[in-house]
């Protein structure tokens, strides 16, 4: 059979029943506008995590308290609860690591903070001047907390933007105002630029002061949440993360690894785990949308099916003039598979208008990538070939006298 007859044969065979056939098809639109705006969440969530671990800082290496789960286990138990790491380890790892560009001691807890007539319960971090070279915070404002505010122990605080907006109203001068944290009255000196980001805690709704006056006025103790540690250099961040730990178990006199009160965790971790979570999210949105996949493919097949048996008299007609049975079958084979071909262009349509609304109206974000586009061609011509051989067979293994006697 020429190519020219073979499309002609198509066209007529598909658009003999257009209701049936758009029906058909519309079922593959489905599945493929479903697996592609799926995977495009899926994308989009991983791509912002990957972000926001970014934004956190460069060559960043995490110390936080708590007892290890076990060898190589990067979450510990009791996190934010235990009180295991004080000034003095911090002090340590900047006077006796070598490879690292700063240490920024970290305090954290949530408070209520009000002005007048508004409040809203937020997170209180004291910190250091080093923080805001370490955690890559930049000043809108104003200016960051200075080692002259930590070594007096003032009561000054760094508004993010989101709780300046909170507190203030949104793009309020707050420099000079007074928030009030445990009834106690703080100077706004500062207000950070917009950073986004989530999951990880976002930085704009974050508040800064001085370390030594969280410890001091909010906490009560010397006790840190967080050491954060910025290597000079990326290569060296996993011999760092060993000098640290070797440093703080001699330190807390532990001998047995098992049992530090303590875990460390550098950047490419993070960003490892994260997106490694993220990639099986993907997978699996993925495969929940491949299932209208699997029933847009026996539509497919219930059409051909259906097809064979009203064209049995053509069929056989077909075959008593000289037709073979590679002719027959690639005749239906080729009708399934424009049938996906088509689905495929409309679903990838379909699937890329559902992500921009998802991503306008939603509050996730969404990334249509080029694999997912080839992936979604690929499937859809697997289906087409998948679910149309066994009716493109059938079709191919009539007897032409039987075909010709049939009413």
């Amino acid at each position: 059979m020429k190519f020219a007859d073979l499309i002609k044969e198509i066209y007529y065979a598909l658009t003999a029943n257009k209701s049936r056939s758009a029906l058909t098809i519309l079922g593959i639109v489905i599945g493929i506008g479903s697996v592609i705006a799926m995977i495009s969440v899926g994308q989009g969530t991983k791509n912002t995590i990957e972000a926001s671990i970014q934004s956190l800082g460069s060559n960043l290496i995490l110390v936080t308290p708590g007892a290890q789960r076990g060898i190589g286990m990067q979450v510990s138990q009791g996190r934010g609860s235990a009180q295991t790491l004080a000034n003095d380890d911090a002090t340590a790892i900047g006077n006796n690591i070598s490879g690292i560009s700063a240490v920024a001691p970290e305090i954290s807890g949530r408070y209520q903070v009000t002005t007048k007539g508004k409040n809203t319960n937020v997170s209180v971090d004291g910190v250091t001047a080093a923080y805001s070279t370490v955690r890559n915070v930049e000043i809108d404002s104003g200016y960051f907390i200075t080692d002259q505010n930590v070594s007096s122990a003032v009561k000054v605080a760094v508004l993010g933007p989101t709780a300046r907006d909170d507190l203030f109203g949104a793009g309020v001068d707050a420099i000079g105002q007074i928030v009030r944290i445990k009834s106690m009255e703080f100077k706004v000196i500062g207000i950070t630029k917009t950073k986004g980001g989530g999951g990880f805690g976002s930085q704009d709704e974050m508040i800064y002061v001085p370390l030594t006056t969280a410890q001091k006025f909010l906490a009560g103790n010397d006790k840190l949440s967080t050491i954060n540690v910025q290597a000079t250099d990326q290569k060296n961040m996993t011999d760092i993360q060993s000098q640290i730990t070797t440093l703080l178990l001699a330190r807390h006199k532990i001998s047995d690894p098992t049992k530090a009160d303590f875990s460390t965790m550098n950047q490419a971790d993070i960003v490892a785990t994260a997106t490694s979570m993220a990639g099986t999210f993907t997978i699996l949105l993925g495969s929940i949308a491949a299932i209208s996949l699997l029933v847009g493919g026996i539509g497919i097949m219930n059409m051909m099916l259906t097809s064979v048996t009203e064209r049995t008299r053509e069929i056989g007609l077909r075959k008593a003039i000289g037709a073979k049975k590679k002719d027959v079958s690639i005749q239906f084979l080729s009708e399934a598979i424009v049938l996906t071909f088509l689905g495929g262009i409309f679903g990838v349509i379909l699937g890329w208008l559902i992500s921009l609304g998802i991503a306008k109206f939603g509050s996730l974000t969404t990334s249509v990538s080029l694999p997912s586009i080839l992936l979604a061609f690929g499937v859809s011509a697997a289906i087409g070939v998948i679910f149309g051989y066994y009716p493109a067979r059938r079709a191919a293994g009539l007897n032409p006298i039987e075909a010709l006697r049939y009413e």
